[in-house]
C-alpha cells in the first residue's frame, strides 16, 4: 500500500513539475520577493486539493476525469470546465513541447530537434498505455528532485545565502491562490483517470501529503535562490540556467537532461488526460491518439516558451479559483454529494 502511495505521489509531482516549474519560470512568474507565506499556503492548499480529488476519484472508481469533475464543480458547470480542462491540457502540453525545444537551444541544438525528440518519446511511451508513464515517473522523478535539491543547496552554501532573511516581509501571500489553482485542472484530469486503480485510503494520504511537502519545500528553496540572482533572470529563457552557470559543464548537462524528462512527464500527463477523456469518442489506441494530438500541437509551439507561460498560466490560475475554493471547502459540502 505504501509503495502504491509513492507511485501516485510521483504521478502528482510528475504532472506538476514540468517545463514551467522545473525551469524556475513558473515560480518566478507567481512568487519572487516576499513570498515565503505564499509558498507555505500553496503547500497546504495543494495537499488538501490532491486529497479531495483522489478521495472523490477513489469513491467513484473513475477511469477518466468527468465523474470527478461533476462532483467537484456540480452538474451545471461540468460542461464548461470539461472544455476548460481539455483546452488547458492541450495548451500546457504545447508549452511542454516548446520547453523541449528551448532546452535544446540552450546547447545550440536546433529547436525543432528538441520538439521532434519529445514527440517521438511521447508516442513510444504510450505503446504501453499508462504503465509506461508510471514507470518513467518512478525512475526519473527521484533523480530530478534529488538533483534539483542538491544544486539549490550547493548554490545556497556557495553564495552564502540566508533563505529566511526576509520572512517578516510577506506581502505577496495572495499569490498562493492563483498558483495552486493553476495546477488543479491537470490533477483532476490525471487523478480522475486512476480512481479505479487506487486500492486504499492510505495510498491517498501518502500521495497527497508527500507531494504537498516535497513541492512546498523545493518551491521555497528554489524561489529563495532565484531572488538572489533576480537581476540576471531577464537574460535567461530558463531561469535554472542562471544558477547552473556557476557550476561545471557536466552538472549543466546532467540537470538539463533531468529538466527535459520533467518536461516529458508533464507532457505525457497532459496526453493521458486528453486521451482518457476521448476514449469513448475515438476508439483508437492511446499511442495513435497521442500522435494525432502532437501533430496538431507542434505548429503552436512557435509562440515561444516564456511567452506561453507569461500569458496562459496566469489566465488559467484566475479561472480555476472557483475549483480551488470548492476543493478547500469540501468538508463543508462533501457529505451532501450524490
Amino acid at each position: 500500500m505504501l509503495g502504491s502511495g509513492f507511485k501516485w505521489m510521483f504521478l502528482i509531482i510528475g504532472t506538476t513539475i514540468g517545463a514551467g516549474y522545473a525551469s524556475g519560470r513558473e515560480l518566478w512568474q507567481f512568487f519572487g520577493h516576499e513570498s515565503g507565506l505564499a509558498i507555505l499556503l500553496f503547500s497546504i492548499f495543494f495537499t488538501v486539493s490532491c486529497y479531495v480529488i483522489m478521495h472523490v476519484s477513489y469513491r467513484k472508481q473513475s477511469s477518466d476525469y468527468l465523474p470527478v469533475l461533476k462532483v467537484i464543480v456540480g452538474t451545471r458547470l461540468t460542461k464548461i470546465y470539461d472544455i476548460m480542462i481539455f483546452l488547458y491540457l492541450f495548451t500546457t502540453t504545447v508549452v511542454m513541447i516548446a520547453g523541449s525545444g528551448a532546452t535544446g537551444q540552450a546547447f545550440r541544438i536546433s529547436y525543432w530537434w528538441g520538439v521532434l525528440a519529445i514527440s517521438i518519446g511521447l508516442i513510444a511511451l504510450f505503446l504501453k498505455d499508462i504503465n509506461g508513464l508510471l514507470t518513467v515517473n518512478q525512475v526519473v522523478l527521484p533523480l530530478l528532485l534529488g538533483g534539483l535539491l542538491y544544486i539549490l543547496f550547493l548554490f545556497t552554501v556557495d553564495q552564502q545565502l540566508n533563505l529566511f532573511i526576509n520572512l517578516h516581509e510577506q506581502r505577496n501571500w495572495t499569490a498562493a491562490f492563483p498558483f495552486t489553482a493553476l495546477n488543479i485542472l491537470p490533477l483532476i484530469a490525471v487523478l480522475g483517470a486512476i480512481g479505479n486503480k487506487v486500492k486504499s485510503k492510505r495510498e491517498i494520504h501518502v500521495a497527497a501529503l508527500g507531494s504537498g511537502v516535497i513541492l512546498g519545500t523545493i518551491s521555497f528553496i528554489y524561489n529563495s535562490s532565484l531572488i538572489q540572482i533576480a537581476d540576471e533572470l531577464l537574460l535567461y529563457e530558463i531561469p535554472l540556467f542562471a544558477i547552473l552557470k556557476h557550476y561545471p559543464f557536466e552538472i549543466l548537462i546532467f540537470m538539463s537532461i533531468l529538466l527535459w524528462f520533467a518536461i516529458f512527464t508533464t507532457a505525457a500527463s497532459g496526453i493521458l488526460g486528453i486521451a482518457t477523456r476521448l476514449k469513448n469518442i475515438c476508439n483508437i489506441p492511446i499511442w495513435m491518439m497521442a500522435a494525432v494530438l502532437i501533430l496538431v500541437m507542434i505548429p503552436l509551439t512557435t509562440l515561444g516558451f516564456s511567452t506561453l507561460i507569461s500569458y496562459i498560466y496566469p489566465v488559467y490560475g484566475i479561472l480555476n479559483l472557483y475549483v480551488l475554493t470548492r476543493l478547500l471547502l469540501y468538508p463543508l459540502w462533501g457529505n451532501k454529494e450524490v
